[in-house]
């Protein structure tokens, strides 16, 4: 079989209630998806070349709980998880990549207009939240402050953290409140004319020492 290399590793769902599940697991002979919310029922993956291993599967929500069993033993979360809504030891979560932008007339600013705040989410707020820093853009604004830096929010182990020990890179951190709760803090800034960047951690693993970038989001 050929590698389907057209595809994102992990899962991705799609609007007609399929989800194309893509693992690469060199040193399994047998790898299987294994739903564990809503129901529960295992489904054999296909083997490809270079050690990949896919299947389409139809009927699946976002929301949906799954784990990768390889060689009928070890169960694993999603190395390409998008959500551990439950932690890093926990299963992961098929999520919607659709979301309602409001943000339509944001064009970002210029970079020599930028003034930047680097922002560490879990302790910003009391609550440690995407969500609480919502009702703060204002006053970051009147400081001057147009564009907020998160620190990596990567999925890490915990609930609070530096985050650059982050263990899933495409999972945003669940008790921040996932990928959804991102999207609102990003679309609730444009609204109101500041720009964000996220810290980027290129070698997870590497603690403080790995590389890191600013990369405009959205």
């Amino acid at each position: 079989m050929t590698m389907p290399i057209d595809r994102s590793l992990g899962a991705v769902w799609s609007p007609d209630g399929t989800c194309n599940f893509l693992l690469w697991a060199p040193r399994a002979e047998r790898a299987d998806v294994h739903i564990v919310h809503p129901g529960d029922c295992t489904i054999s993956m296909q083997p490809s070349e270079r050690g990949y291993f896919s299947i389409a599967v139809d009927r699946i929500v976002p929301g949906t709980l799954y784990r990768y069993c390889l060689d009928g033993q070890t169960e694993r979360p999603d190395p390409a998880s998008r959500f551990q809504p439950l932690g890093a030891h926990g299963p992961s979560e098929v999520v919607d990549p659709g979301f309602a932008w409001t943000d339509n007339r944001w064009f970002g600013i210029p970079l020599e207009q930028y003034v930047l705040y680097e922002l560490h989410v879990g302790t910003f707020t009391p609550q440690g939240t995407f969500d609480a820093i919502i009702p703060r853009i204002n006053e970051l604004r009147d400081l001057g402050i147009t564009a907020i830096e998160l620190m990596p929010v990567a999925q890490f182990s915990g609930n609070r953290n530096w985050g650059y020990d982050g263990v899933y890179p495409f999972a945003v951190q669940n008790s921040y409140g996932g990928p959804a709760a991102l999207r609102r803090l990003v679309n609730a800034c444009h609204q109101q004319g500041t720009a964000v960047v996220l810290d980027v951690v290129r070698n997870p693993g590497a603690g403080r020492s790995a590389e890191s970038q600013s990369l405009s989001y959205r």
